[in-house]
């Protein structure tokens, strides 16, 4: 990976261990209408960006050519803050609450977050200013983008332009599956994996058939109101019933397979317990996983891993709330500098001279172009090496070796291709029920991975799990959700 950076596949290889959707992508439009209104040119606004990631010892540098560009272009100059993947929520919150002199800062479903944050009023409303000086974000992204981050009627972020929707697939080791002559024709369901399961359990000892950890979920065809959390809606449901997930066939029969697997050796004795599969990953003792995919991205895993990766899907691309809020950038509700907030993130995701500074660094000491689509990163890039999905559209990034050329077009064709789904655009409020979504998270804390990962046995241990939730106030959460999903509905035409 030696050009390549570990900036593209962070998205992809984070999925696994986490269920995050950290990405990496978005759109080719290279508007320019940068809404130029730096009139004062002379009068340069600076703009406190706080922003995500690994702090990079050439910040200060990179930002000291952006701002000549961005004074130029908008009359504002920009001072980044980079706080650390762990720090990041802690920090921002005593930020926020202080309310400390703040421009811009990233959000996300998983960082900061986003629509929490938003109803905590955190966060400027940003519809007026997409109107008037955000035009270029308008025509870049994806309606859906901006139609499924709405919190309570009102967009509050600008989401990063990348993949749009999210589709399961089962990911295998090529050599493995080369080895033993198996084919992945008609391989979908987790029942379909059986007979690779069985051969490769037979013919290779040493190698896990089916790589689960602690993090893993078996995929079922339903809309989850919280990530990890037992209440869904069915996608195909137009009734917008909400359901206890282990109540539903689908998560039953599910449950039932993975143990079987358990008990015929096809996953880890220590599953349930176990923090991640990079390790596994990194030997190539595995023959098959569960992974969220993006276009390319078999590409993207065997660069990673050093070894071919192949994938097959399990589900079909959709567009939950989860894909669309797992990147964006917000102006804080504190900033003095509004306009001059939306006219930068407007040239940041139309302009991809901005873009690829912010991403890559200063040409000719942090990478090299190689033409007008490909760069290649120079031995300063490690002093600057950012996670290229937080910084909004991707689609303007250069390509690095390894990449096809026509990448970007190909992840527009696959966003244009993705299915809303059912709840795409409702977000709960658990405000009523703060206490008893506290309860029920620990009440299934015992139960969720045990059960997912197939460790125990679900007829057993299913009723137990829905006793001790419905006791910690399940159905009153399910209650709650109901009212509020009717009401999104009728307001919505659901």
């Amino acid at each position: 990976m030696s050009n390549t950076r570990k900036k593209l596949s962070i998205g992809l290889t984070s999925i696994l261990a986490t269920s995050l959707f950290l990405s990496a992508c978005g759109d080719n439009k290279a508007a320019n209408n940068s809404s130029a209104s730096g009139e004062n040119k002379g009068e340069a606004v600076e703009l406190s960006w706080y922003t995500i990631g690994t702090p990079q010892k050439d910040v200060d540098k990179v930002m000291a050519e952006v701002s000549k560009y961005t004074k130029e272009k908008i009359g504002v100059t920009v001072k980044m803050t980079m706080i650390d993947w762990g720090d990041y929520n802690q920090k921002m919150q005593v930020l926020t609450a202080s309310g400390s002199d703040m421009d811009i800062m990233f959000t996300a479903s998983w960082a900061f977050d986003y629509v929490q944050n938003a109803r905590k009023g955190a966060f400027a409303p940003i519809d007026e200013l997409l109107e008037t000086n955000g035009q270029g974000i308008k025509q870049v992204l994806d309606p859906a983008f901006l139609e499924g981050s709405k919190v309570d009627g009102k967009n509050y972020g600008v989401p990063a332009n990348k993949e749009l929707p999210a589709q399961e697939v089962w990911r295998f080791n090529k050599k493995v599956l080369e080895e033993n002559n198996l084919s992945l024709d008609g391989v979908r369901s987790l029942e379909s994996l059986e007979p690779l399961l069985k051969t490769v359990k037979a013919n290779n000892p040493d190698v896990m058939p089916l790589q689960v950890d602690k993090n893993y979920g078996p995929y079922v065809p339903y809309d989850y109101l919280i990530e990890k959390f037992p209440l869904a809606v069915k996608l195909d449901d137009t009734s917008y019933k909400v359901v206890n997930i282990f109540e539903t066939p689908e998560m039953k029969q599910a449950l039932a397979t993975m143990n079987k697997y358990y008990k015929a050796g096809y996953v880890p004795t220590e599953a349930a317990t176990l923090e991640s599969s990079t390790d596994v990953i990194a030997t190539g003792q595995w023959f098959a996983d569960k992974a969220t995919t993006q276009p390319f991205a078999d590409n993207v895993w065997s660069m990673s891993a050093g070894y071919p990766i192949v994938s097959t899907p399990q589900s079909d691309a959709l567009i939950y709330n989860v894909s669309v809020m797992g990147s964006m950038q917000a102006i804080s509700a504190n900033s003095k500098h509004k306009e001059k907030a939306m006219d930068f993130l407007n040239l940041l995701n139309t302009d991809p001279v901005l873009r690829n500074m912010v991403d890559s660094g200063i040409e000719g000491v942090h990478y090299k172009k190689l033409d007008d689509k490909y760069m290649e990163n120079l031995p300063e890039s490690k002093n600057y090496d950012m996670p290229t999905f937080s910084f909004g559209n991707v689609m303007l990034t250069y390509l690095v070796e390894g990449d096809p050329e026509n990448k970007w077009e190909e992840f527009k064709k696959y966003n244009d291709s993705g299915k809303p789904a059912v709840l795409l655009g409702f977000n709960f409020d658990p405000s009523k029920v703060s206490t008893e979504i506290a309860a029920v998270q620990n009440a299934k804390e015992a139960f969720w991975s045990p059960l997912m990962t197939g460790t125990v046995d679900p007829e057993k241990y299913v009723p137990q799990a829905i006793e001790k939730m419905k006791a910690a106030g399940l159905d009153k959460i399910m209650a709650e959700a109901q009212s509020q999903i009717d009401a999104w509905k009728a307001a919505n035409n659901k």
